[in-house]
């Protein structure tokens, strides 16, 4: 278990229903730290690179659609083990699915409509950090909690 950093986008669904909050503090209740946060609109480009690996499925084109349909918020975690943390507090794709006490699994409406998107690898999160925040964004810094956790 190695401390790492992770993407983790509120999609529009989640500025939309007012679930920014309740999102991040779901994943700082885990212990993550956040170390950069945003708000930005994608672009349909940005959109379509970031989700590139999905191009050419059914899907794609909707998904393009829908994450540039408003503001998302973008914010970099940093934890042990932090991509397997992230991924296990969002649930799986689709809410139907999703085990209960996930952000999924509780507040998710439809596959299409889940949220938050997390990455998929600590490889992925190294470059998708790269592609929402530069170096100068990204905040190192202690916290006391931190600490705590480190002396036991």
């Amino acid at each position: 278990m190695s401390t790492e950093r992770t993407l983790v986008l509120v999609k529009p669904d989640g500025v939309q229903r007012a679930m920014v909050g309740t999102v991040i503090y779901r994943l700082e209740a885990r212990g993550l730290k956040i170390v950069a946060m945003k708000m930005l609109y994608m672009t349909r480009d940005m959109a379509m690179r970031h989700y590139s690996v999905h191009q050419g499925k059914q899907f794609f084109e909707g998904l393009v659609d829908f994450i540039t349909s408003g503001p998302v918020i973008a914010v970099v975690l940093e934890g042990r083990s932090a991509v397997e943390m992230v991924r296990n507090t969002m649930g799986v794709t689709d809410p139907l699915q999703a085990d209960p006490g996930t952000i999924r699994g509780d507040l998710g409406v439809d596959i299409g409509r889940n949220l938050v998107h997390g990455s998929d690898s600590p490889e992925t999160a190294t470059e998708e950090i790269d592609f929402f925040f530069s170096q100068e964004e990204i905040l190192s810094y202690v916290r006391d909690v931190d600490r705590w956790i480190t002396e036991s």
